[in-house]
């Protein structure tokens, strides 16, 4: 055991604890991943990252990505907030602006901008159309008609999104799922917004298999969205994606495409700053 630094920052809201929180443990060198994996569960919050020393020369950082119950390639909050922490706890990029992560996924490419951070999103390893039968089983787990479902394609960058298109907003908060149906898919919708609303779209992520249930703000999913709603045709190609409105949060998720690359954004709040025995 060891007193390391420790924090806790809120993602993808301007407002603090309105947006996803995520617990970071800073100078984790040591830990095994049966620790790691036992102090995430303990945390109890969506994700909990652990930063260490790079074993790539072009990174700044290296992380390791855990929910309460497994280890994640890569994430979209904890991107964001790891990159914030790292830099709040002093961390120095090797170039000014530009913040490398390491990650099992590979290197990820963080900008740093005076009002908010941009991750550059991984390529979608599964990006195809969803079989008719597991749609059907959508429907039923959204509680849903089947013909309300405008679309659905796998959006897979790390975890396994299954993104779903309804045709508007109101149809998005309306729903009412049953968790105990979804099992172990993860299930993002997506609705546009009315004219004049601030934002562009309202995104709802449904997660099975693990303690979170309705995900308040999520950067992995709202990646794989801006990607497939541009290729469709149906989004701009910059946009801003509200999320967490149905269970009392305020996340935005800042997306935009430069060169085929997808770049997710959003505002980072400190709320915790301490050790942690570990």
């Amino acid at each position: 055991m060891a007193m390391r630094k420790y924090s806790e920052v809120d993602v993808f809201s301007p407002t603090a604890y309105l947006g996803n929180p995520l617990a970071v443990v800073h100078d984790a060198e040591g830990l095994a991943s049966g620790q790691m994996q036992g102090f995430a569960k303990w945390t109890n919050l969506a994700e909990t990252t652990f930063l260490m020393q790079p074993e790539d020369p072009a990174a700044d950082y290296r992380v390791r990505i855990f929910s309460a119950t497994q280890e994640f390639p890569f994430a979209g909050h904890p991107t964001l907030g790891s990159a914030f922490a790292w830099l709040k706890a002093g961390g120095v990029p090797k170039k000014k602006g530009r913040v490398i992560q390491e990650c099992a996924a590979g290197l990820v490419e963080v900008r740093v901008e005076p009002q908010r951070l941009w991750f550059a999103a991984p390529p979608l390893t599964r990006y195809e159309p969803v079989a008719e039968l597991l749609v059907q089983r959508i429907a039923e787990v959204l509680a849903i008609p089947r013909e309300r479902i405008q679309d659905a394609s796998w959006l897979v960058n790390g975890p396994e999104w299954i993104g779903v298109r309804l045709s508007s907003a109101q149809q998005v908060l309306a729903l009412d799922p049953d968790p105990n149906a979804l099992g172990t898919l993860a299930i993002g919708v997506a609705g546009p917004q009315e004219p004049g609303a601030g934002t562009q779209f309202e995104v709802r992520a449904f997660v099975g298999g693990d303690p979170v249930w309705e995900d308040p703000a999520t950067g992995s999913l709202n990646a794989g969205l801006a990607r497939w709603l541009a290729d469709s045709g149906l989004a701009p190609e910059r946009y801003i994606a509200a999320q967490g409105t149905a269970i009392g949060y305020q996340g935005r998720v800042h997306l935009r495409v430069e060169d085929g690359v997808v770049w997710v954004g959003g505002d980072v709040n400190s709320c915790v700053q301490g050790e942690v025995d570990l």
